[in-house]
């Protein structure tokens, strides 16, 4: 519960903060007619939608087990969050595409970027803010690995798929000023609608990556090399186990993961020891491993040498 809760607030800042940049943006494409202002403010926008339906994902993924559903809502989550890794895509990358094409064809007028500068510089310290709660809620399970090998490692789309939004939005917010900045300093408002361009290339990216990674969680992941093999020494460091073949787990939800063992005991055990020892080998693996809500042990006898 602890780690839902935590990220519902990372995901009601990075809502909070894309509404208040939202609005901010729009107004002033309005005022100045700068094209990488409006790709940013429809960015804000899907972004905040997209983060209602991490919250609606989060909500539907925490319903119990029922009748239809035995091992429970866990992937709803991993559903919702294709889902906004396709608006992301078609919505947000798309329209940041065509409003850049368009004003590479016709061009607006320059005009004074004041407006522009005000509303970048108070959406780069909310977008950071938001960043921020984002990446300090992500060093908490990202261990020592590194920045995109944990991101690719996270099993949680409320994080990963808020702090690539974020970070996507700095990076475009940085995008936008060099666009409104160069295109005056230069005189070219040819450099507007290029910086749109661009800003919806980053965009579909990051959608790519975000599709990828869920894809592979919604069809039915694994745990990592590195878990197998702790359950492969929690095995062997058991005295009844003889052999055991390779584990089969499956991740159901960020913090939810259902394994099956097939395991062989001695041939000596009696069936009173064999239950002890399974029981000794749940314990000890989810005493390590509490991701493991469900554990299936398969026992049977090891074939007696003769």
């Amino acid at each position: 519960m602890a780690g839902s809760s935590s990220s519902k607030t990372v995901v009601y800042g990075a809502i909070g903060a894309n509404v208040a940049i939202a609005v901010a943006k729009f107004a002033a494409a309005f005022f100045t007619g700068s094209a990488a202002m409006l790709s940013e403010g429809i960015h804000s926008l899907v972004d905040s939608g997209n983060g209602m339906l991490i919250l609606l994902g989060l909500a539907r993924s925490a319903r119990p087990a029922d009748d239809e559903h035995p091992f429970g809502h866990g992937k709803e989550l991993y559903f919702w969050t294709m889902i906004v890794a396709v608006l992301i895509f078609a919505v947000g990358g798309g329209i940041s595409l065509y409003e850049g094409w368009i004003h590479i064809q016709k061009p607006a007028p320059l005009s004074d970027p004041t407006w522009n500068y005000w509303v970048l510089g108070l959406a780069v310290l909310f977008e950071g803010t938001a960043f921020a709660l984002a990446y300090r809620e992500f060093n908490k399970t990202r261990g020592d690995a590194g920045f995109w090998q944990a991101l690719r490692a996270s099993r949680d789309p409320a994080v990963y798929a808020i702090l690539l939004e974020d970070l996507a939005a700095l990076v475009g917010l940085l995008i936008a000023l060099a666009g409104v900045f160069f295109g005056h300093l230069l005189n070219n408002p040819y450099l507007d609608g290029s910086a749109s361009l661009a800003i919806g290339v980053l965009l579909i990216g990051m959608a790519v990556f975000m599709l990828a990674e869920t894809r592979g969680l919604l069809v039915g992941e694994g745990v990592n090399a590195a878990t197998l093999t702790s359950l492969r020494a929690l095995a062997t460091a058991e005295p009844a186990v003889a052999r055991l073949h390779p584990p089969l787990s499956m991740y159901l939800g960020p913090q939810e993961a259902i394994l099956a063992l097939d395991v062989r005991f001695r041939p000596e055990l009696s069936a009173a020891e064999t239950v002890a020892a399974t029981a000794r080998l749940e314990h000890a693996i989810r005493a390590k491993h509490p991701e493991f809500t469900r554990i299936f042990v398969e026992a049977t006898a090891a074939a007696a040498k003769g």
